[in-house]
């Protein structure tokens, strides 16, 4: 296969991922139809299939999509500016990027037939548990207490639980400014100084230890990259 057709195919397909993209932002995944999908994209029904198998695959293929241009985004800027890994930033970080996805009023907490489609395989199932901000958390708060980046008097366990519920309600309150009162500030320097004011130790960790820090947790991104790059591969169709 030549390197011209190699790349005709790869624009292909992610045109047909950006109408999908776009159909599945407006309408939610249980309406949209392979049909719709191939009209907007402008090709036949039968070329979406030559790249996924199923309307499922397909899906699953979209949001690996999206969620690899949030690691991929994350990690550039954890890579550009380790001291974004400080908790008051990175909290912020992490929501304001996700944010800027179309697709982020179809989380799977919102939309049943998006989870259903995320758990339905094993494989599928270990990514999706990966992802969740309770799991993140999982894997990325003892980074930061490692590297004393957050208070060591009290439990590990108990602030990752705090971090996870941090992230779950300013995200969903972020995603729908109007709900905010009229005279709250900017969620995110609010966020920010939750953050720090319940996390982070009162001196402030060195710069040797926030560059370590900064290393380690995006590590853990990569790792999870990885797992999505996979998915992505099972999402496509054997002939590809």
């Amino acid at each position: 296969m030549t390197t011209q057709l190699i790349e005709l195919q790869s624009r292909k397909a992610a045109r047909i991922l950006d109408s999908a993209r776009e159909l599945v932002a407006e309408h939610g995944v249980r309406k949209v139809t392979v049909s719709e999908i191939a009209a907007a994209a402008g090709v036949g029904k039968g070329t979406v299939y030559l790249y996924w198998a199923t309307k499922e695959d397909l899906i699953l293929g979209l949001f690996a999509r999206e969620l690899l241009t949030f690691l991929d985004e994350v990690i550039a800027r954890l890579t550009a500016d380790p001291a974004a890994v400080l908790p008051h930033r990175l909290a912020p970080l992490l929501i304001r990027t996700g944010l800027r996805s179309p697709l982020a009023p179809r989380l799977p907490v919102r939309d049943a037939e998006l989870l259903r489609l995320l758990t339905g395989r094993d494989d599928d199932r270990a990514l999706f548990e990966r992802t969740r901000p309770s799991a993140m958390c999982q894997a990325v708060m003892p980074v930061l207490r490692r590297h004393g980046l957050l208070r060591q008097d009290r439990p590990l366990a108990d602030q990752s639980y705090a971090m996870h519920a941090m992230l779950v309600g300013f995200g969903t309150a972020m995603a729908e400014p109007g709900s905010a009162p009229p005279s709250a500030g900017d969620p995110a320097t609010v966020l920010a100084d939750t953050v720090a004011q319940l996390l982070e130790p009162a001196d402030a960790p060195a710069e040797q230890s926030i560059a370590a820090a900064a290393t380690d947790t995006t590590a853990v991104f990569h790792a999870t990259r990885n797992a999505v790059l996979d998915l992505i591969a099972r999402s496509q169709a054997p002939q590809q």
